[in-house]
Formats: structure tokens, C-alpha cells, sequence
């Protein structure tokens, strides 16, 4: 009986352990959160003639067009080239934040998913990419 009284009380050390692991991961957080929020992703066109810089999700913050563009004037590539190197721009953004969530974020939590998506990794695709995501599990009755 007097066994059974002490399995029915709190490990009052474990209890305080994990208040502090938890006060620890907040603190982490928003560590990261400051980080990530901070990163800057940079790309250059194959050619050289276009650079690209976004933010942490992608946003467009700079874009350099090199005048020798100009030399031989294709709207239609020229776009396709602006395109391409933003979105390589945004994969470079992306794969720094995912570096510092690996860090900071418990591995059982970064693979959890809701219904069909993994919000891990929609977290860390390119808008096109999560419209797409989105439209393909739209089909499947979850949107």
C-alpha cells in the first residue's frame, strides 16, 4: 500500500526537468524564429546578367539586371531567366531556414502531418510549388 502512495505522487524532478527543457526550446525558438526571419537567399542567372535576392519566404527584395541584357532584347526569356533565378534565389532562402528548424526543431515534430500534407515540408517549398500541393490534395477531397 504505502508502494502504491508513491507511484500515485508527481516526480516533482522530473516534472521540473522538462518545465526547464520547455523554458530551453521556447528560448530556442525564438532564437530561430530571429534567425530565420533574417535570412536572405541569393542566386545569379546562368549567364551571369541577373541576380536575385529575396527574404525568408521568398519575396523579391533585389533584382539587378546587368545593361549587357539589353545587347540582345527577348522579353519572353528575359522573364523566364528573372523567373528562374528567383526561385533558385527562394531555394537558397528556404534551405537556410530549413537548416536552422533542423537545429532548433525536435526531429518527431518536423515530420508530423496533418490529414495528406506534411506542413514540414510545405513549410519549406516555393509558393508555386504549395499552390500546386494545395490543388493536388484539393483533388483528393481535403481542401
Amino acid at each position: 500500500m504505502r508502494d502504491q502512495a508513491r507511484t500515485d505522487r508527481p516526480d516533482w524532478s522530473a516534472v521540473s526537468s522538462m518545465a526547464k527543457d520547455l523554458q530551453s526550446a521556447i528560448s530556442k525558438a525564438e532564437s530561430a524564429q530571429r534567425e530565420a526571419l533574417s535570412v536572405t537567399g541569393t542566386a545569379w542567372s546562368r549567364d551571369g546578367l541577373v541576380k536575385a535576392v529575396v527574404g525568408p519566404r521568398g519575396h523579391l527584395l533585389e533584382l539587378e539586371l546587368d545593361p549587357r541584357i539589353y545587347r540582345n532584347p527577348n522579353s519572353k526569356a528575359l522573364a523566364a531567366t528573372i523567373a528562374a533565378t528567383v526561385r533558385e534565389a527562394t531555394e537558397d532562402a528556404l534551405a537556410q531556414t530549413g537548416k536552422i528548424l533542423d537545429r532548433t526543431v525536435p526531429a518527431d515534430l518536423r515530420n508530423r502531418n496533418t490529414d495528406k500534407l506534411n506542413l514540414w515540408r510545405l513549410g519549406r517549398m516555393h509558393d508555386a510549388d504549395v499552390r500546386n500541393e494545395i490543388r493536388e490534395d484539393d483533388t483528393d477531397g481535403l481542401g
